[in-house]
Order: structure tokens, then C-alpha cells, then sequence
């Protein structure tokens, strides 16, 4: 009799176990699908393993980031809902990012603020929400803000494209730290279709101001601002003002005759050398994010004689034949520089 009541007792048990796990392999499979980009089917997927365990948090949770990639943001919202609600003890970061999101594409940015906020109250080390932050304030106007969630998104992982993309255009007229966000960015991605954007656009970040004219001669103009701030040597945050007047000099010896056979990989080098000179002779007391944060990654890459490899690296996207054949014959010295930078100490 004994056996028998432990039986009745044990079987729900047993079926909760299988349950969960039976519903954990729809998830499995609901994952595999939504990165395929089969959204339908995905949810179709979560639902059954809700049918299973009815309040199975991954299920709702990846639900919910489904449901917001099909827009459909009402129902995306109501489940985060749910799951703050009910949850409270749980790894809810993805959920905050998930109805932050929402909201903000349902165009409710202050809600979405105030969600991402929350979020950070408890996750103030998830980047995602910094990053996603940002993008929510440049939208609604507030630019300034926008930088310093960005700034944070980037201390926590130096290695996000997305936000050393957003940081290299929202400082476009602040030449040098835009040019060292892109940089940055072509040493971490250097083989997507945006990669081929952002080399294109520091490319024109580093021409600024030097234009050959119909006679061949070369004119360089150079922002009264920055020999103001040169002049006064004022001790502002992020004062990258040697590198503004150094670097269309260096631009300018493109069109010198020695240089009529370089490649535009062997320009860009030098270019390049030269901005890591300039950052590591006037670095010593610089303050601000860009100085104590970037400019060192930069000035240590000098150091260990990387540039070349460096440069070259983030010419990939030309697919120009020099380029790849440095590729090809150098592959120590690739890997070199990426073992180099991927230990590389972030202050």
C-alpha cells in the first residue's frame, strides 16, 4: 500500500519532469528557427512548449523577442509584462531589452527610457541596454545623452560594432575621435557590408580639408576652431586638436610624386602611423573618455610595431589585390596583431 501511494505521489513528478524538458526542445527548436529568420513557425514552436509547461520562462522570454521581431509589439510588450511581474527572482535583462525595444518601436520612446532605466537599475553591467539606450535617445533628439550611454555600451564591450559604428558617426564633426571609433570598428569587423561603409567613411573623414585642384596643386584648409584650441592649448576633455592639424599634412603628401606609386593601403599606413605618433607624443595628461579610453589601444598598437598589419587589416574590405596578397604571405603577422588586440587590457 505503502509503494503504491509513493507511485501516485512520484507520477506527477516524473510528468512535470518530462514536461519541462519536452518543452525545453521546443524552445531549442523555436530558437533555431527565429534565427533562421522562420518566425511563424518559431512561434509556433514556444507555444507548444507553453502547452507543456505553461509558464516556462525561456519559452515566454524568447517569445517576446520573436513577437518583436515581427512587430508585433503589443503582444511583445504584455509578455515582459508578464514575466517582470511574475519572474522577479529570475536573469530578466533580455526581457527589459525586449520590451524596451518595443516600446520604442511602437514609438513610445519615454516609456521605452524609463523601461531601459529599470533595466539598468538591475543589470547596470549589460551593454545591450546602454547600446539600445542610446539608440532610443538619438532618435528622440537628446544627442548628448545618447554619447555617454554609448560611452558606457563600450567600456563593457570594447568589441561591439554597433556602438563603435554609432560613436564614429555621432562625433563626425569631431574628426579625430570619429576616425578612432572607425578604426576601432575595422579591427572588429572588417568583412561584413557595413565594414565596406565604415572603411568608406573614414576615408572621408581623413581627406577633410585637402582637395587637388585641375592645376595638380593641393590645397589644405584647416577649422579655425582647431588652431584656436591649438593656439590656447587648452586643457579641454578629449583635446585631439595635434592630430586635427597634423593629419591633412599627411593627407596632402598623398599627391606628392614620391608617392605616385604607393598604394592606397601603403597611404593609408602612413596616415595611420602618423595619427599613433601624434597620440602617443601628446597624450601624457589628456583627459576624457576618447584620450583615457581609445587613444591607448592606438598608441600601445605603435608600440608593438602592428600598424602595417593593422592597416592592411582593415583595407579587407577593398579586396584589392596588394591587399590580399599581404593576406595571404603575412598570416603571422595577422594573427599577431589579433592575438594582441583581443588580450589587450582595456582601462
Amino acid at each position: 500500500m505503502r509503494k503504491i501511494k509513493l507511485l501516485l505521489i512520484l507520477l506527477p513528478f516524473f510528468g512535470f519532469s518530462q514536461n519541462k524538458i519536452g518543452a525545453e526542445e521546443k524552445v531549442t527548436e523555436g530558437i533555431k528557427l527565429h534565427d533562421e529568420e522562420k518566425y511563424d513557425e518559431a512561434l509556433k514552436k514556444y507555444d507548444e512548449a507553453l502547452i507543456l509547461d505553461k509558464n516556462n520562462l525561456l519559452a515566454l522570454t524568447e517569445k517576446s523577442m520573436t513577437l518583436e521581431a515581427t512587430k508585433n509589439y503589443d503582444e511583445a510588450i504584455k509578455i515582459c509584462q508578464f514575466i517582470i511581474a511574475n519572474f522577479k527572482n529570475e536573469d530578466n535583462k533580455i526581457v527589459y531589452l525586449n520590451y524596451g525595444n518595443s516600446l520604442d518601436h511602437s514609438k513610445r520612446p519615454l516609456e521605452a527610457l524609463k523601461i531601459y532605466d529599470e533595466g539598468l537599475k538591475k543589470y547596470p553591467d549589460f551593454y545591450q541596454l546602454h547600446f539600445n539606450k542610446g539608440i532610443t535617445l538619438v532618435n528622440n533628439k537628446q544627442i548628448d545623452k545618447s554619447l555617454e550611454s554609448f560611452q558606457r555600451s563600450l567600456q563593457l564591450n570594447p568589441d561591439h560594432p554597433g556602438t563603435l559604428n554609432a560613436l564614429a558617426v555621432l562625433n563626425e564633426n569631431n574628426r579625430a575621435i570619429s576616425m578612432l571609433c572607425s578604426l576601432r570598428y575595422l579591427s572588429v569587423d572588417n568583412k561584413s557590408q557595413r565594414a565596406a561603409g565604415q572603411l568608406e567613411f573614414l576615408q572621408n573623414q581623413i581627406k577633410k580639408g585637402v582637395d587637388q585642384k585641375s592645376d595638380k596643386s593641393v590645397s589644405v584648409s584647416i577649422d579655425a576652431k582647431t588652431l584656436e584650441k591649438s593656439e590656447k592649448n587648452k586643457k579641454t576633455p578629449d583635446d585631439f586638436s595635434v592630430v586635427e592639424l597634423i593629419l591633412p599634412l599627411a593627407v596632402a603628401l598623398d599627391y606628392d610624386e614620391k608617392n605616385i606609386d604607393k598604394t592606397d593601403c601603403q597611404k593609408l599606413q602612413y596616415k595611420i602611423d602618423t595619427i599613433t605618433s601624434v597620440l602617443q607624443e601628446s597624450q601624457k595628461g589628456k583627459k576624457g573618455f576618447y584620450r583615457e579610453f581609445l587613444a591607448p589601444y592606438f598608441i600601445e598598437m605603435k608600440e608593438k610595431k602592428l600598424v602595417e598589419a593593422f592597416a592592411y587589416i582593415i583595407s579587407y574590405p577593398t579586396q584589392s589585390d596588394d591587399v590580399l596578397k599581404y593576406h595571404q604571405e603575412n598570416s603571422k603577422e595577422i594573427e599577431r596583431f589579433y592575438a594582441w588586440s583581443e588580450n589587450y587590457q582595456w582601462k
